[in-house]
């Protein structure tokens, strides 16, 4: 047998295209990796390799730190819970880590990148003001490792059905979105009040 037959023989009896809830986790993989790809493609036209690759970092960071799902963490969580069978949800704070210590690093010795996109411009902005937008950190975290803990679940199992721990929480997930829609929108009127009185945020 050719080694193209044996991929394709393999990749047809793989049972993350065989499982429906294994499959669905590596087409939402392959999703976030196109739009990772895409964008440092981009960043690095107008920036430079260099800097486009730091951009690239600091904007996943942002959405690990920043949005209540687990995509940006699931480019590293996935192919680790493949290769080592670690779950998703250790590799998860492992993710945390490493983008506290890409933040820090940039904020102290290389602040200017984040002047390069507006993103990143209010990125820097949450990070400097802990009261009140770490609460968007916050609720960003639980629902994030929640999402892992789910996302893990589907790995183990072959059909949505089989998904008790889903079922068993989440109505508690989707409390936690809206509590993070709150926290956004009290950083928008927070923002909005300080300008309209005038004044600046503490540092």
């Amino acid at each position: 047998m050719s080694l193209t037959k044996k991929i394709k023989f393999y990749v047809k009896k793989s049972e993350y295209v065989l499982h429906e809830t294994k499959r669905n986790v590596l087409v939402r993989f392959l999703l976030i990796v196109a739009i990772f790809v895409s964008y440092f493609a981009l960043v690095s036209i107008r920036y430079g390799i260099q800097n486009g690759l730091m951009v690239t970092i600091l904007t996943w960071s942002f959405f690990v730190f920043c949005t209540p799902i687990a995509d940006a963490g699931f480019l590293v969580d996935f192919p680790v819970r493949i290769l080592t069978k670690i779950r998703m949800l250790y590799s998860e704070i492992v993710v945390w880590i490493i983008a506290f210590l890409l933040n820090s690093y940039s904020l102290f010795f290389n602040p200017n990148v984040y002047e390069k996109t507006p993103l990143l411009m209010l990125f820097r902005y949450i990070l400097l003001h802990p009261f009140p937008f770490w609460a968007i950190i916050i609720v960003s975290a639980t629902g994030t490792f929640m999402s892992v803990y789910f996302g893990d679940e589907l790995i183990d199992v072959v059909k949505y059905k089989h998904t008790k721990k889903y079922k068993k929480h989440k109505n508690k997930y989707k409390l936690i979105l809206l509590l993070f829609i709150g926290a956004v929108a009290l950083f928008f009127l927070y923002t909005y009040l300080l300008e309209k009185l005038g004044m600046e945020i503490p540092s």
